[in-house]
């Protein structure tokens, strides 16, 4: 299949990007984690993270050679060992305490609800809903609690989700359509609904949201994967190095305690992003969940980092989706007051977007009156119908005339007034079709009076562009990022949206398989993708895309084959889980940096102390002035220690991230990051040799 991008010509619009929010933080958090970060040092826990395991190891030999040659100096080094293997454990119990709080509120809307099951005969039987199971049908009436996830079958009713999307405002569920999904522990404010349930007891959306807020479930991201690989590796080469320094030392006849030797391997080994690496992936979900998306992987938040392609629907997405009422215009001899008149007394009885919208511009641009009001008691007001394709109002005016206003699709209107002997003029005509070429939609506005029928004048309906979407199209393009709008519209139309809202490429009268294929193509030229959806139509498109953002008032289908949910069910929300996915990765980035350029600071300060006794020329490398060896070693232990605390709040909250380009954003890095991991520790470990001198038998 081919498939035809048309590129919408239209100057770009830029304007500042919005900074991605800092997640929040307290330092009384680092307290309340405590308990969880000892429990951590569990071997069996710790055996997950090589680097901190070897640390941990050698926090336990230490503290085992300071029983047995008990010095300050031995001490306080295993001491301090053990705080570095406590402080990393408390950078990932900070990161999993922050869902706990959100987890203990779903947890009450998973309660132990007692569901009524239809029967085949068709009666109810009242079962536990832990006792449901995939495919029965339940009934649920106002003031009731969805006892599992499932679809509706049967009915409309307004649902109170708060529980699970801190969104007070209820939502309509209903049968039939992309709006069915409901969520086991919401409630059903009014009507009735049949549920067919879709998950087992155990395995529903609540229980999912549970694991992954707390960081239960959460497995490593490929990228966090290499990243331990590599780490594993730089602590394997420096612990063979450390193991052959022993015997070199005897035998240059300054031999080195196990003490001194284990304070060397973790001043060198990359024990900063080892201890951090963990809270940082689950920080990076947890920013997610603050805006109400649930990422069913840590490794679709780093694909969101790296997404070069976004598809998003026009409707709902780019567009408000409810075309309203922009411009009214009278036909030949027709003032705009008496057309506004008209449009608005044929459109009281419009209950549909459209109509509302055309009261709303008639009471906004002509002071007309919105409310019903005005029309005698003898009216009869036409509600819109699929049918006909018109709605109106039937009067009669102050000299006794019957009076019939219509208003509707420009065929049906000149069917009806054809009726009365009268045609719609040409003028109206080659308007109605301006509008439509423009990307608008017309309906024609007529009047019987009597038995004379007059064709009064357009109104025209656009698809608005949501505020603001070309100034966030123009921040993702410097990303990166290529906008393609997704549209069943005919290409005139798409044309016209695309052309305002600022989106690169644009696809018209788009099929399911459509999108599938261009998802594919674009991927078989080496880009990731990114989409929205939430009908069943939408499933496989979301599957396939690297990263599929499922809308929670979709379609079980589709919250099923993508692999995050928007719980606020807003489109445009995608824009923001890429630039958290960007997050994510230069943060992570960054800290490595810093990590493995604030080691040099240390060989300053570990290895004159450790060999400055066999080669007097090493005390040139002892920049920093420290007292003694003695003292140059703790400095650098307990800076490395306390570095971890330092660097929690960044890991949790993440780098400030702005859009530009890659070479950009790694400069950005090396000088911040890079510079800033060299100087910070010389300073560090120069203060703190400070106060450590101080120390009897130290100093």
């Amino acid at each position: 299949m081919t498939i035809e991008l048309r590129r919408p010509r239209e100057d770009d619009v830029t304007a500042p990007a919005p900074r991605i929010a800092d997640g929040l933080f307290s330092p009384r958090q680092l307290i309340e984690s405590l308990p969880g970060a000892v429990r951590k040092l569990d071997p069996r826990h710790m055996a997950r993270n090589p680097v901190m395991f070897v640390v941990l190891v050698g926090s336990a030999i230490a503290t085992g050679a300071a029983i047995v040659e008990p010095t300050v100096f031995s001490c306080l080094i295993a001491l301090w060992l053990w705080f570095t293997v406590l402080f990393a454990n408390l950078a990932e119990s900070v990161a999993e305490g922050r869902g706990k709080a959100q987890a203990a509120s779903l947890r009450k809307a998973k309660q132990n609800t007692v569901s009524r099951r239809l029967m085949p005969s068709g009666s109810e039987e009242s079962v536990p809903a832990t006792e449901l199971k995939v495919g029965d049908l339940v009934v649920v009436e106002a003031g009731e609690t969805i006892p599992g996830d499932g679809d509706v079958i049967e009915g409309i009713a307004t649902v109170d989700e708060s529980a699970i999307t801190g969104e007070s405002a209820p939502v309509i569920r209903e049968s039939g359509g992309d709006r069915c999904a409901v969520t086991g522990g919401t409630t059903v404010l009014s009507d009735r609904i049949v549920v067919r349930i879709t998950a087992p007891a155990g395995h529903t959306f609540v229980d999912r949201m549970i694991a992954l807020v707390e960081g239960a479930s959460r497995r490593k991201t490929p990228n966090e994967i290499a990243l331990d690989i590599l780490l594993a590796a730089l602590t394997i080469v420096f612990l063979f190095a450390v193991v052959a320094i022993g015997p070199m030392s005897a035998y240059a006849g300054a031999e080195q305690g196990p003490v001194e030797l284990i304070a060397l391997l973790v001043c060198l080994i990359p024990t900063t992003i080892g201890a951090l690496l963990s809270a940082i992936g689950i920080a990076g979900m947890d920013r997610l969940v603050q805006r109400n998306v649930l990422a069913m992987s840590g490794r679709a938040v780093e694909a969101a980092g790296d997404i070069d392609t976004l598809l998003l629907d026009k409707t709902g997405t780019i567009t408000f989706g409810n075309r309203r009422a922009t411009a009214l215009h009278p036909a030949p001899g027709v003032t705009e007051a008496e057309v506004a008149g008209a449009a608005r007394l044929s459109s009281l009885a419009d209950t549909t977007p459209e109509g509302r919208s055309i009261v709303e511009l008639c009471a906004e641009q002509y002071r007309l009156d919105p409310e019903p009001t005005g029309v005698g008691a003898d009216a009869e007001f036409v509600p819109f119908s699929a049918h006909t394709r018109m709605s109106g109002l039937d009067l009669t005016d102050a000299e006794g005339t019957a009076v019939r206003i219509r208003k509707g699709a420009a065929d049906a209107v000149g069917r009806w007034t054809a009726q009365f002997g009268t045609t719609v003029p040409a003028a109206v005509t080659d308007l109605v079709t301006d509008i439509a070429r423009r990307g608008g939609t017309p309906l024609v506005v007529a009047r019987v009076s009597g038995t004379t029928a007059s064709v009064l004048g357009v109104v025209e309906l656009s698809d608005v562009v949501k505020p603001g979407m070309s100034q966030r199209f123009a921040q993702l393009r410097s990303m990166g990022i290529r906008t393609v709008m997704v549209t069943g519209d005919n290409p005139l139309t798409a044309k016209s949206i695309a052309a305002e809202a600022g989106v690169d490429d644009f696809l018209a009268e788009a099929t399911p398989e459509d999108k599938l294929a261009l998802i594919r193509s674009e991927q078989d030229g080496g880009r990731l993708v990114a989409m929205t959806g939430d009908g069943t139509n939408d499933a496989p498109a979301l599957a396939q895309a690297d990263v599929g953002v499922a809308m929670n008032t979709g379609t079980s289908a589709a919250k099923e084959a993508g692999n995050m949910v928007d719980l606020d069910s807003d489109p445009t929300k995608l824009i923001d889980i890429v630039e958290i996915g960007k997050q994510l990765l230069i943060t992570r980035g960054a800290l490595t940096t810093f990590s493995l350029s604030n080691d040099l600071a240390k060989y300053f300060a570990i290895l004159p102390a450790l060999f400055s006794g066999i080669y007097p020329q090493l005390a040139a490398l002892n920049i920093m002035g420290l007292a003694t060896p003695q003292s140059a070693i703790l400095s650098a232990v307990i800076f490395n220690a306390l570095v971890i605390v330092a660097l929690i709040p960044l890991a949790l909250k993440g780098v400030r991230y702005r859009p530009a380009a890659a070479s950009s954003l790694l400069g950005r890095n090396l000088l911040v990051y890079g510079v800033g991991g060299v100087v910070t520790p010389f300073v560090g470990i120069w203060l703190i040799d400070l106060v450590v001198r101080l120390v009897p038998g130290i100093g």
